[in-house]
């Protein structure tokens, strides 16, 4: 069983998902990141992959990109940081990037170096769900990779319908139609939209993602849905000074706890 589906099934309500951009803040840093992550009560990472132009992205995980791939963070190297990892982090690993680094490399290389170090699912946000459907499907169930698919308060219930049929593991619940870290509370019209999917009882759980960034939008979240993702919140945390387990051990307790 995939590690996505288990989590799910084991883990009742208020999972953490954290992203960290692959090479920030030192070229080395992800192994260990992602052991400290495990180590102090997340439920799953997802790894940024670098790149030069993130549109979806705010500021601080622009920024973090950018200094990846100063510091020589390439798609390449990143399975190569990641093989072993196994051996020490059982929590489900989840490849997030752009569509552009994925086809330099190929698809197909792609999902096989994912499998070959137990990456457990990817999300590609500029992959269009029927282009997916259509080209990757098969590519993707023949490796065992989840591919999980993005939702936004505009998309219709057809189509939400339809991506959910699509996702694997879980629906990313995008919170609100801006770029991350833009927002640092959930408003009203949010609250809507996720009662909204809620009631649509869709086949896949969901977690929601872009603007939870606190204890407080984290259980909002959770209130709503299986749980949050927190992104440029854990990116800010991570860029000034100290020992990264430390600030690791502080930031995912100032979120389960308050």
């Amino acid at each position: 069983m995939n590690r996505i589906d288990q989590l799910f099934i084991e883990n009742s309500k208020e999972i953490l998902s954290v992203y960290l951009t692959a090479g920030f803040p030192g070229l080395n840093d992800t192994p260990a990141l992602l052991r400290a992550l495990q180590d102090n009560g997340c439920d799953m990472v997802e790894i940024g992959i670098p790149f030069s132009d993130p549109l979806a992205d705010g500021p601080v995980i622009q920024q973090s990109s950018h200094q990846a791939l100063e510091n020589g963070m390439n798609l390449k190297l990143l399975f190569s940081q990641l093989a072993g990892i196994r051996a020490t982090v059982r929590i489900p690993l989840v490849m997030m990037g752009y569509l552009n680094p994925v086809l330099q490399m190929g698809m197909e290389p792609f999902l096989e170096n994912c499998r070959n170090v137990g990456v457990d699912g990817v999300i590609i946000p500029d992959l269009p769900p029927d282009e997916y459907e259509t080209r990757y499907h098969g590519m993707f169930r023949e490796y065992g990779i989840f591919n999980i698919l993005l939702i936004t308060p505009q998309t219709g219930d057809q189509r939400i319908r339809k991506i959910a049929g699509l996702s694997q593991g879980f629906i990313y619940m995008v919170a609100d139609a801006s770029t991350t870290g833009t927002k640092s509370a959930i408003g009203q019209h949010q609250v809507s939209y996720f009662r909204r999917i809620k009631e649509m009882e869709l086949p896949r759980p969901a977690l929601i993602g872009f603007g939870i960034s606190s204890h407080e939008t984290f259980m909002t979240a959770c209130g709503h849905a299986r749980g949050g993702i927190i992104g440029s919140a854990f990116i800010k945390a991570i860029g000034g000074p100290g020992s990264l387990e430390n600030k690791v051990k502080d930031f995912i307790r100032s979120v389960r706890m308050g």
